[in-house]
């Protein structure tokens, strides 16, 4: 029995579907993400799981059991939100068992529960301080303690790291892998940060326009992405998407991209990633899709060779970030990124030989964004 499903869920605002027909299973004990740019639904899918949006039309089931209409005290969850949400005027241990109170949990039982979320983030000794004496680092481990002083079904967290600084992001992202590593919880999670996504998730919804493009684990959608939004969204630096015709037939397609001058570049398509599509394509334009770690120098100083097909260019900007070097370089007529390691002798202005690896190029019909190969 999934831990939550989504049948068909349909949210409108007046004459606004911001929801359109979702319907997704999560497993017990599942680290589900919501991904997906800002306006594309995820936070209002987040809310119908929780109660506080009404859906239009669908259902909802958690544990098994129909809450499409119940009251968010009525589902057995808990929510930490990108606000905190703390109350000023208690104290850390009165913020962790005041939702325990209300449901009046004897005592004994609201102690217990308070040493245990406390012992587990590591905040015991915080206990009687209140929120404005608290970094921001340590609000959002109080608002993890409250949900998780709980034990509910499911834990649904809104973006919560979203107010933090890259540092801190990083440090509590690590600490929530642990928590979800060692309770092994359902957790539902809501983020624009395809980083996020990528380090924390089981699985990923990728959400646009109030659709799911694509759900899969972080390999599946980042390696065989559905489409040219999923395969752009997912990744940073992002995919390189370059316009090209494809020639040739079965066994033998290339893929002409314009250089604009006379002579094309062109590139061959490895056999093994040929679909039965590719043939109603030929003579068409279509978008090819390369990473920025698909490609890599060829140094002849050091007498170093790699495999995939060899390209002339020329370095435009040198991005160092410290673990690797990003370039912009000339391919055909428009730019890409590409990624090499740190020690790459590349320099702003210069020639350089790169290796661009075929076999792991993903093509794209223009325009319905879908995948062909």
């Amino acid at each position: 029995m999934s831990a939550l499903e989504i049948r068909n869920v349909h949210k409108t605002f007046g004459t606004t579907e911001v929801l359109k027909d979702i319907s997704l299973a999560i497993d017990s004990g599942e680290f589900l993400i919501l991904v997906g740019p800002s306006g594309c639904g995820k936070s209002t899918l987040m809310n119908a799981i929780a109660g506080l949006e009404p859906v239009t039309a669908g259902e909802i089931l958690i544990g098994g059991e129909d809450v499409t209409w119940r009251t968010p005290a009525e589902r057995d969850i808990a929510m930490v939100f990108q606000s905190y949400a703390l109350y000023p005027s208690m104290t850390v241990r009165q913020n962790i068992v005041f939702g325990l109170e209300m449901r009046k949990v004897p005592k004994a039982e609201r102690e217990a529960a308070v040493a245990r979320v406390a012992d587990l983030l590591q905040i015991t000794p915080l206990l009687d301080r209140k929120p404005s004496q608290l970094s921001g680092g340590q609000r959002q481990r109080v608002a993890m303690g409250r949900a998780l002083a709980r034990e509910p079904q499911i834990y649904l967290f809104d973006e919560p790291l979203s107010n933090l600084d890259a540092k801190l992001r990083v440090e509590m992202r690590t600490e929530i892998k642990k928590l979800h590593q060692r309770l092994g919880t359902t957790i539902v999670y809501v983020t624009h940060d395809q980083i996020e996504a990528m380090t924390l998730a089981d699985r990923i919804a990728v959400m646009r326009d109030g659709k799911i493009l694509q759900l899969g684990t972080p390999d599946e959608v980042y390696n065989d992405p559905a489409d040219s939004f999923v395969a752009g969204f997912m990744g940073s630096p992002s995919m390189n998407f370059i316009r090209a015709t494809l020639t040739g037939a079965p066994g033998s397609y290339r893929l002409s991209v314009d250089t604009g001058g006379e002579q094309p570049l062109v590139l061959p398509w490895p056999e093994a990633r040929e679909t039965p599509a590719l043939v109603r394509h030929v003579d068409e334009p279509l978008t090819l899709g390369l990473r920025p770690e698909h490609f890599s120098e060829e140094d002849v100083r050091l007498g170093a060779q790699v495999e995939g097909t060899l390209l002339n260019t020329t370095t435009t900007v040198v991005e160092p970030t410290g673990a690797d070097l990003l370039l912009r370089v000339a391919l055909g007529a428009s730019e890409v990124t590409v990624r090499l390691g740190p020690k790459s002798r590349a320099v702003a202005g210069e020639p350089i030989a790169l290796r661009v690896d075929m076999s792991r190029a993903v093509l794209f019909e223009p325009q319905t964004e879908r995948r062909l190969a």
